[in-house]
């Protein structure tokens, strides 16, 4: 598929742009498609966007503070992060954690990452955890004499294992 807007080169980029509720997909070369986040980043600056994101509007002594706040591992001031979007390394993460915590539960709608994981590995991990938790509970069941829920938490793990096996 040729691009879009060039229409010489391959078109490896693919965008779906929704402007004033209008689905259009564009497929654009690596060319274009630099061109087009170049126009798009002078329109809507991502460093605006952070700003806004982190409540930084109206400028105070404490925003001040956080602005000049420097990471020691890799030297990049909260500054530069809202300029640029991207921290500089892991570190980056404690130092701004203060300031990082409600942007990121701000633009996420949380800040705990759950991640994901490939299909069969995830159920593998499900299956592993709940295991564990089975056992875990089998073990406190013993413990506390509750001998019926013992039995019926050991024919669970043992259908769990059984059906792992098979896999």
């Amino acid at each position: 598929m040729l691009c879009d807007i060039c229409g010489k080169n391959q078109a490896t980029v693919h965008l779906t742009e929704i402007i004033d509720d209008q689905m259009n997909e564009l497929h654009l070369c690596e060319e274009c498609a630099r061109h087009k986040s170049a126009a798009m980043e002078q329109q809507f600056g991502l460093s605006d966007l952070l700003a806004g994101m982190a409540g930084f509007e109206k400028s105070s002594a404490k925003d001040e503070e956080a602005l000049t706040m420097k990471c020691p591992a890799c030297g990049l001031t909260y500054a530069d992060f809202k300029k640029v979007g991207r921290l500089g390394c892991g570190e980056c993460y404690n130092v701004f954690r203060k300031y990082l915590a409600p942007l990121l539960k701000r633009i996420h709608g949380s800040n705990q990452h759950i991640g994901k994981s490939p299909q069969k590995a995830g159920r593998v991990y499900k299956k592993k955890d709940g295991l564990a938790e089975l056992k875990s509970q089998l073990a406190k069941a013993i413990q506390d004499e509750a001998f019926e829920e013992a039995a019926r938490l050991r024919d669970r793990i043992k259908e769990m294992e059984t059906k792992k096996e098979k896999e």
